[in-house]
């Protein structure tokens, strides 16, 4: 938020545990400001004194100043006094948002929620020979370990396909998967499970900026966090979240979904946002592949052919149709009606997460 400190320079390190519009008598916004407040008001001197006394920040809308004493007990008591040009309706709204945000972010799971540390990882050593790949291996029933050198800098990936009729005596080296996929800490969990579907592996080093190998993560792990993500109650609510929130289930037998379009779904013209109406085929093709018992899924590809305006408040019908289908891949045709009238034709190929 853009704005000027005013006092308090030292205390903007503090932490907040709330916020307080001062939309009220004095003595009634008094009641609910303490230490660790941030007082959001206007030009109201004493307000401003007394949330500074009660050890409470304070954030000066509308771009007005404050007097030099206040300055100087802000300086003293270590707490901010700050001035922006917002108004104070502006200025809720902003930090409603980045709550909301964080919120959301929070929700999101990322490798460093799930992944198995560098302590606990079975790694090999470049020098290390075949031979070490069949004693661990009968140590932890485990086919596949990640390579290391000797500064702990990830050097490639060893599985039971590499060492399938090599000499005991063979080098590691010689033997393992180069230059392995890799992912980092900050790398969400969806991502790295979409990526080890997609190469068909089952095993990824989980490294930092200069490629040190920091822990693991299994396929198994990627999806079990999944699946309980989805389990967890969510406090943000994404677009994903509004685009699901509409939609209602018509025929178990003959799937078909019921979608109303809200005005948060729409473009600049009122017509549906094509992140909406994408969003719209993908989870009704997730509602077909679960009413045939198969697992979670991701689009790989998708092809919008036909597409119509939609406007505001209209309701659809999809009706997804599986063309193909095999272990890895479900190919899905979906006709999009607005009433009687088709407004949509669509094909999605889905990549099926299952272990």
């Amino acid at each position: 938020m853009d704005g000027q400190v005013l006092g308090g320079k030292s205390g903007l390190h503090k932490t907040l545990t709330k916020f307080v519009i001062g939309a009220m008598q004095l003595d009634d916004m008094m009641r609910y400001t303490d230490a660790g407040s941030l007082l959001i008001v206007g030009n109201r001197s004493k307000a401003h004194l007394t949330a500074l006394k009660a050890g409470a920040a304070v954030l000066i809308t509308g771009g007005f100043e404050t007097s030099e004493s206040l300055k100087k007990v802000a300086d003293e008591l270590e707490l901010p006094i700050i001035s922006t040009s917002y108004d104070t309706f502006t200025v809720a709204t902003m930090i409603n948002r980045a709550i909301y945000d964080q919120l959301i972010k929070k929700e999101i799971l990322f490798i460093e929620d799930i992944y198995v540390p560098f302590q606990d990882t079975d790694f090999l050593l470049t020098h290390e020979s075949v031979k070490a790949y069949h004693e661990k291996n009968a140590q932890t029933t485990h086919g596949a370990f990640p390579v290391i050198d000797a500064n702990q800098k990830i050097a490639g990936i060893v599985t039971a396909r590499d060492v399938i009729g090599k000499e005991h005596s063979d080098s590691i080296e010689k033997v393992m998967t180069k230059n392995p996929i890799t992912v980092t800490m900050k790398t969400s969990v969806a991502t790295a499970g979409h990526r080890m579907i997609w190469e068909g592996i089952d095993l990824m080093p989980v490294v930092n900026d200069h490629g040190i190998l920091k822990g693991i993560i299994s396929r198994q792990d990627v999806l079990k966090a999944l699946q309980l993500a989805q389990r967890q109650p969510q406090h943000g609510e994404t677009i994903d979240d509004i685009v699901k929130n509409q939609m209602k289930v018509l025929h178990e037998d003959e799937l078909a979904v019921e979608f109303t379009v809200t005005p948060q779904m729409t473009n600049q013209f009122g017509a549906i946002s094509y992140g909406a109406f994408t969003t719209l085929l993908t989870e009704a093709g997730n509602y077909a592949m679960k009413s045939r018992k198969r697992g979670d899924s991701v689009a790989e590809n998708m092809t919008i052919y036909f597409i119509k305006p939609v406007q505001m408040d209209s309701v659809l019908t999809v009706r997804p149709r599986i063309l193909d289908m095999s272990r890895k891949f479900v190919k899905m045709e979906f006709d999009v009606f607005h009433g009687t009238t088709l407004v949509g034709k669509a094909l999605i190929m889905f990549q099926l997460l299952e272990r």
